[in-house]
């Protein structure tokens, strides 16, 4: 018996460090989004620096010592890693896994002391990722150096499991990976899928953007944190410069672009970047559009999103 295409079937999980979920229609959508888990999986164990037989793993277990064979998979992550870390001057680093576990946002009440954190800064760089098109492989030039994936893996994972849905002759679908939301086609009645932008200060939203096969990924000062004795709220996007969490005078980014992975990366980029200096980092790339949020709730909104963007009444939004 054929599937009714404008029937949704829909599926969640945990993978990456997050949930998941995803929906699609069509014939074969079941089929699809158990592909899709085993993707997830696939990944995971590819990805993930805190899983022994990973790729990456074993990158930060040879870092100062020997280059590694990796997958086509983690050699483009990696490729894309440091374009991305050129194209924003080093705002994005994906070698900020020492950082990241030095401020250890899982269970830290306090701050590092700031000696332990200019101690680890030169570990973070992006130019001692160095990679080999021919051999396929991957080295961190010093010992002690990590990467992290977390500001791009999902983004990557998100762009596969559309890919692999369209292998099953899906042409509407969307996944939702931790709140970083990827979208194939529009849905089944020709509308563009909706999605919600959270409200970084308080429960619920503040917007929703309308979007067609494109992706949309947030960054925002609320999604880890913690505050200390003195009540002073440390966040977790850290800036590769300095070693502390970013104050760009931002507390949300989102943008929106073909790719959920560009749009993974520019999120944490832009953050970091504030506002100035990230509405010209967006403009590098054409076809990305952004909602960014200041201490004050001001929202602003790329012109390219004018038509499909709405905030919550009585939040104040300046297009430009």
């Amino acid at each position: 018996m054929e599937m009714d295409a404008h029937v949704a079937v829909e599926s969640a999980h945990i993978g990456m460090g997050t949930e998941m979920a995803h929906k699609a229609f069509g014939q074969y959508a079941q089929e699809a989004l158990r592909a899709v888990e085993g993707e997830a999986r696939r990944l995971e164990r590819m990805f993930s620096r805190f899983r022994s037989e990973s790729e990456i793993y074993a990158l930060n277990k040879s870092a100062g010592e020997k280059c590694e064979k990796v997958s086509p998979e983690t050699y483009e992550v990696l490729s894309q890693a440091i374009e991305f870390s050129r194209t924003s001057h080093g705002l994005f680093d994906a070698t900020i896994a020492p950082l990241v576990d030095l401020w250890d946002y899982k269970n830290a009440r306090i701050a590092p002391e700031d000696k332990k954190i200019q101690h680890i800064l030169p570990k973070v760089n992006y130019l001692d990722l160095a990679l080999d098109p021919l051999a396929r492989t991957a080295m961190l030039r010093n010992a002690g150096q990590s990467i992290d994936l977390g500001g791009i893996g999902k983004g990557f994972a998100s762009d596969r499991f559309m890919e692999i849905v369209q292998e099953y002759g899906i042409a509407s679908a969307f996944s939702n990976i931790g709140g970083n939301v990827s979208t194939l086609g529009s849905k089944p009645d020709g509308l563009p899928w909706r999605v919600g932008l959270r409200h970084p200060r308080q429960i619920g939203l503040l917007g929703a953007v309308e979007v067609t096969g494109k992706a949309v990924s947030t960054s925002g000062d609320y999604e880890r944190f913690f505050i200390d004795r003195q009540g002073r709220r440390f966040h977790h996007i850290l800036n590769p410069f300095t070693g502390y969490p970013a104050q760009s005078g931002l507390v949300s980014v989102s943008v929106i672009a073909d790719s959920a992975m560009t749009a993974d990366a520019l999120s944490t980029a832009v953050f970091i970047a504030g506002l100035e200096e990230g509405l010209d980092l967006i403009g590098k790339y054409p076809q990305a559009e952004a909602v960014l949020v200041n201490p004050e709730l001001e929202v602003f909104v790329t012109r390219g999103l004018s038509k499909c963007f709405q905030t919550v009444n009585g939040i104040k939004t300046i297009y430009i």
